[in-house]
């Protein structure tokens, strides 16, 4: 039984009912208040910033929530923002570097539409990065730097609540573009890529950890299922899943979604498979609940689909809604996807 308890009720009248002192509030846990302010309530949203075509400056939005398909959001104001790396606090959304390959950071408040301000810049220009993050901190590992036969290691960080020019972090256990990550509030995981130098190119299965509130480089955390690039991946606060790409040293394009569990070390475990190969371009986003992927290219084609799963179970993916835009390359692309919600995110 729920006990209310007061110190003093007035204005019984015209001046409605008025409570006065401590308040206390007995549950056996079966009903809980709501946490956080108003704004927080709202979170849930999706956000997808510019895409594979260098000419695509727009930035679009969708629920994490209810099932359905992307609004416009507005514009960055850069038009390189081809292959640029999203991450995102609760409240903002930053997209760093891009194509042809830059050094500039752009930024949004998610619950609010308009265009992209600009945050500052990385400490190496880069396209093709690798995103991780919580609430306090955002983190850029790997990438090209001068075209696709030249890589970086180098792992920058910001801090979302404040603009300006990131720092340098650290670095990762190998220099490579194509590494998408994955966050809890503590840790950051690395994970694939592509070593286009020295030749041949290497297709990487290594997944690399970092404690995202301190410097320094990252270490060893396990492999992949399969040796990928261009795939995507995000996290609930307890995993990290990774998606789709293509791994030529195999000769395959992916569907399938590999799972590790961030908290520890360890090699990735299959979780299930996408609706269809994906070989790459793809973006995620997520929940505390869902992992989202948009669209991307699928072998000949670009596909405009939004697939999820929910991560604390495995399985295949299932259908959540469409992108829209208004010519093909728009369906899909590498793009800068995050959320005001994802796993680095503590609530």
């Amino acid at each position: 039984m729920t006990i209310l308890k007061t110190d003093t009720v007035s204005g019984i009248g015209t001046e409605g009912t008025v409570f006065e002192g401590d308040i206390t509030f007995d549950s056996l846990n079966y009903m809980t208040l709501p946490k956080g302010t108003t704004t927080q309530s709202n979170r849930g949203r999706a956000l997808l910033m510019g895409n594979q075509s260098s000419a695509a400056d727009g930035m679009k939005y969708f629920s994490l929530i209810s099932f359905g398909n992307t609004i416009l959001f507005g514009d960055l104001t850069n038009n390189a923002s081809g292959w640029g790396a999203a991450g995102a606090s609760s409240t903002r959304g930053v997209i760093g570097g891009g194509s042809p390959v830059t050094n500039t950071m752009e930024y949004v408040t998610i619950a609010t539409t308009s265009n992209a301000l600009d945050f500052g810049d990385l400490t190496v220009a880069r396209r093709h990065a690798g995103v991780v993050g919580n609430n306090t901190r955002g983190c850029w590992g790997g990438g090209e730097t001068a075209g696709a036969a030249t890589q970086t290691n180098v792992i920058d960080y910001i801090t979302f609540a404040s603009t300006g020019n990131a720092a340098d972090f650290g670095d990762l256990t190998a220099a490579r573009r194509g590494c998408p990550g994955g966050s809890s509030p503590t840790r950051g995981l690395f994970a694939g890529g592509q070593l286009e130098s020295p030749a041949p190119a290497t297709h990487q299965n290594i997944i690399d950890y970092i404690t995202i509130a301190t410097t320094g480089n990252a270490s060893d955390f396990g492999d992949l299922t399969n040796d990928v690039m261009n795939f995507s991946g995000t996290s609930s606060p307890t995993r990290a899943v990774w998606a789709g790409g293509n791994s030529p040293n195999s000769g395959t394009t992916l569907n399938n979604i590999d799972f590790v569990t961030i908290a520890t070390t360890g090699n990735a475990t299959d979780f299930g498979d996408l609706q269809t190969k994906i070989q790459g371009d793809l973006g995620a986003s997520a929940s505390h609940i869902r992992a989202m992927w948009t669209g991307g290219y699928a072998i000949n084609h670009w596909t405009n689909g939004i697939q999820f799963i929910t991560i604390a179970t495995t399985g295949n993916s299932a259908e959540w809604g469409d992108l829209i835009a208004g010519n093909d390359n728009e369906r899909g692309g590498y793009m800068g996807a995050t959320s005001d919600s994802h796993g680095g995110l503590s609530e």
